[in-house]
């Protein structure tokens, strides 16, 4: 039992450390946006998938990415462990503010480009974070950093994301 306290302990430490605010650099912290419920809201940063696109992984569910974004809130949730296999098909489900439809691109090591299978628009689901909702199927060939962007009429973001 008293494992189990010091365990609720030191999660609600790392999710207390996560307060919304700023870095040095501009850039907004990796918190849990404002009013964000549901299975996600208690999810920690369990590491990085590549360049500092932090992994959050919640207590029950999927793991998850915010993008990198001046002018939009990115947020990705991976059907898939990470890092995500070479040449195998990975499903993920992207919300992203702004206007407009979506382009996506993922670009690897080498210049490489990974194989978009397909991408749906899913009008919501449960899954608690804003904008607007997407379902993606990639293919990335090779391991490596994949960067995939993502673009709006308005707004636009990206990701990185380990595969091995």
């Amino acid at each position: 039992m008293r494992a189990l306290a010091m365990a609720v302990v030191a999660v609600v430490v790392l999710v207390g450390g996560c307060a919304a605010g700023t870095t040095g650099t501009g850039e907004s912290t990796h918190a849990p946006p404002p009013g964000a419920d549901g299975p996600m809201a208690d999810a920690v940063k369990t590491g990085e998938t590549c360049n500092g696109t932090e992994l959050l992984t919640p207590a029950d569910g999927f793991a998850e990415v915010r993008g990198t974004s001046e002018d939009a809130e990115l947020w990705g949730l991976l059907f898939a462990e990470v890092p995500f296999e070479a040449g195998a098909e990975v499903k993920i489900v992207w919300r992203m503010t702004g206007e407009g439809p979506l382009k996506v691109s993922a670009t690897g090591p080498g210049g490489k480009r990974a194989k978009l299978v397909w991408l749906e628009d899913h009008g919501g689901s449960n899954w608690r974070r804003p904008g607007y909702e997407w379902g993606t199927g990639w293919v990335f060939p090779a391991p490596g950093c994949w960067k995939v962007e993502l673009s709006r009429t308005r707004g636009s973001g990206h990701a990185w994301l380990r595969v091995a």
